[in-house]
């Protein structure tokens, strides 16, 4: 079973023990591409060093809204050009922290939107309690290709992004209780959603509160799969082609 991770920060300090020792029990098993994403200077730069590494490796650059006031325009189009970078993110808005103004989260979201434009990038899209400002500001600039990572939004919500063309990517979170997920789940087609792990963080039951990994890609798998009544094979499948298409299209 093949499984695209599309998700990951397996440059974060919590690989350090082990990252080479995971990355290639990842491949052994089928879990590749891995998207590496990059969320400030030094992850972006971290991430595309991961996929010069790694065949099986791309890399995504941009800040995180976390980051936001500390935005490097020329730096992330610079980055960009990277044959490994696939799109530009994560980006987007947080209002439950709030660790940087929202007018600073804004200015940084739309800046980094025009530069995913100009270079024709898919865009992946950090949204937390920010559904309404996000969707306005994609609306105003329409990118092409956009992912909802770590899907959070309730049925309403995915309509709204689907009736774009959009895309929804699902965590671990799918696995805890949370009935408004399961509806998202029931009602995403097949052909508008990807996996992830979000690793380091958001590891799925039965693995809660430890360290999450690619390796904990098949229970987010099996979730989707019990509650589609589908095969896992066939969502794995699904899923990999999905993204495949969506951030390696013009590699092909």
């Amino acid at each position: 079973m093949k499984i695209y991770e599309t998700h990951a920060h397996l440059d974060f300090p919590q690989f350090d023990q082990d990252r080479d020792i995971l990355i290639r029990k990842c491949i052994e098993k089928g879990i590749a591409p891995i998207n590496n994403i990059g969320v400030n200077k030094e992850t972006n730069r971290a991430s595309i060093q991961l996929a010069e590494k790694y065949d099986e490796i791309y890399a995504t650059v941009g800040y995180h809204p976390h980051d936001a006031d500390k935005l490097d325009i020329q730096e992330i189009k610079q980055l960009a050009a990277h044959q490994k970078v696939v799109a530009i993110g994560e980006i987007g808005l947080d209002y439950y922290r709030n660790l940087t103004p929202p007018k600073v989260q804004k200015k940084a979201f739309i800046e980094q939107l025009k530069i995913a434009k100009e270079l024709e990038k898919p865009v992946v899209i950090h949204d937390r309690d920010a559904h309404q400002d996000i969707l306005e500001i994609l609306e105003e600039f329409l990118p092409e290709k956009v992912v909802f990572h770590c899907f959070s939004g309730n049925v309403i919500f995915l309509e709204k992004i689907l009736e774009k063309g959009w895309f929804a990517s699902f965590t671990g979170t799918i696995t805890y209780k949370n009935p408004q997920l399961a509806d998202v789940i029931r009602m995403i087609p097949t052909d508008r959603f990807f996996v992830e792990t979000d690793s380091p963080y958001l590891s799925p039951q039965p693995n809660r509160g430890k360290r999450n990994s690619p390796l904990n890609l098949q229970y987010i798998i099996q979730k989707i799969a019990e509650i589609k009544f589908l095969a896992p094979k066939k969502i794995a499948a699904m899923s990999y082609q999905n993204a495949v298409d969506f951030f390696l299209s013009k590699k092909a």
